[in-house]
């Protein structure tokens, strides 16, 4: 039975499943902007294994508008971010009551124990690929652990245990929060200087999204067990961060003469993370820090068409990450102008116009004269299956407060119980 919604919401439901069936193809694995040094290719010519080679081939692959990497032998591999950005879309979905998800969510758990990092005795997570950083004169290795990947396992495992109140997924967060405040921490004595070092414990440096990041992690953990241990560190990092936001409400990446740039979709990290510091830590001292930055993000992001700014100063590239990023703060910060609602629903539009491949994939960007069509499985499909869940589940609770609160209202009716392959035969 289909019963009334927008055009927009079937637009969505339909593209979400058809997303979900091409991931679950590719069983979960793809590319990744980054992953230029997985090249078999550098085992056998051992010159290309030094930094500035590195950094090239890195580029080179990153910016090609055709996909180079089955010629330069990178595999295809799952990711940790990934399948800890599927989980979150996932439980989002299962709060709307038309669908189980409830195969895919345990999967997801399951993957992710798997792919923990080697070695380390706290629950830690890190990229399926070594990165050279323009920083570091050696790469960061493969699967060790880092802030921001540990960070959005963490906090995946911890929506799935709010979710379905499991300990080993809150157990596993803990452990994750751990290796954050035990090994990533520093500070200045007799000073407000701190910080969490990323990409490695060994680099000291102030990258103000993994600072909130870290901190609203540690938070959310504190508001579970109410362990102080967590919660100053946290604060500490999170004031000294927020007090580098300019008087416009912008934040640079972060303090290295290399990082003076004002990017969306790290904006939009620092913003939806010194929210969840607000509700976890239950303060409300970062408030007007948060509206100077919504005003910022809203006014030099986005195009009047609903296509979204990389950078806060040039229209091009428009990158799907930031798409994603731009849907889930606009909704996260709802209240503040309900208007952004309006414009999350113009800029999945006009991704759906522009990015959109019928084959089930989105695209990673357009360019000013041509568009890169390589299909990346954790800076792409991950973060747009999460921002369409959120989307929908925007949707959901819209219809709720006008009063239909039948479940499945605004939405397909589909069979109560879908196991993960049905939901994929549903969307070919």
């Amino acid at each position: 039975m289909v019963v009334a919604r927008t055009p927009m919401d079937s637009d969505a439901e339909a593209t979400l499943l058809k997303l979900v069936a091409y991931c679950r193809k590719n069983d979960w694995a793809g590319y990744d902007p980054y992953d230029a040094l997985n090249s078999g290719a550098i085992e056998s010519l051992p010159f290309l294994d030094t930094k500035l080679p590195r950094l090239v081939l890195t580029q080179a692959l990153k910016r090609s508008p055709i996909n180079l990497r089955p010629l330069m032998l990178v595999p295809k591999v799952q990711n940790p971010k990934a399948i800890g950005l599927f989980l979150s879309a996932f439980v989002k979905l299962s709060k709307s009551e038309t669908t189980n998800w409830e195969g895919l969510i345990q999967m997801m758990i399951d993957r992710l124990i798997d792919l923990r990092s080697p070695g380390v005795p706290y629950w830690s997570w890190g990229y399926s690929f070594p990165w050279q950083g323009r920083m570091m004169a050696a790469p960061v290795p493969k699967g060790a652990p880092n802030l921001v990947c540990t960070s959005f396992v963490a906090s995946a495992l911890l929506d799935a245990y709010e979710q379905r109140q499991e300990p080993r997924c809150l157990s596993m967060a803990v452990s994750a929060a751990e290796y954050i405040l035990d090994e990533l921490y520093w500070t200045e004595d007799n000073s407000l200087v701190a910080g969490f070092s990323y990409p490695l414990p060994s680099v000291r440096n102030q990258t103000y999204n993994a600072n909130f990041l870290a901190a609203a992690l540690l938070c959310r953990v504190y508001q579970h067990t109410r362990e102080n241990k967590f919660l100053g560190p946290a604060l500490k990092a999170a004031r000294y961060s927020a007090a580098k936001q300019h008087a416009d409400g912008s934040w640079y990446y972060g303090e290295a003469p290399s990082q003076k740039w004002i990017d969306n979709f790290h904006t939009g990290y620092n913003l939806c993370a010194l929210q969840a510091i607000g509700r976890y830590a239950e303060t409300t001292e970062f408030e007007s820090c948060i509206r100077r930055g919504v005003e910022f993000y809203r006014t030099h992001f986005f195009r009047e068409d609903g296509a979204v700014r990389y950078f806060h100063n040039r229209t091009y590239p428009v990158d799907i990450h930031c798409v994603a990023q731009s849907i889930i703060t606009l909704l996260a910060f709802r209240d503040l102008d309900p208007s952004h609602v309006l414009l999350a629903g113009s800029v999945f539009r006009w991704a759906m116009n522009h990015m959109w491949d019928d084959r089930g994939f989105f695209y990673y960007r357009v360019l000013r004269l041509c568009t890169i069509r390589t299909s990346y499985m954790r800076w792409s499909q991950a973060w747009m299956l999460l921002a369409i869940a959120t989307l929908l589940r925007e949707s959901d609770a819209r219809l709720k407060v006008d009063g239909a609160t039948v479940p499945g209202v605004g939405r397909e009716q589909v069979p109560t119980t879908v196991d993960a392959r049905s939901a994929c035969s549903m969307a070919r």
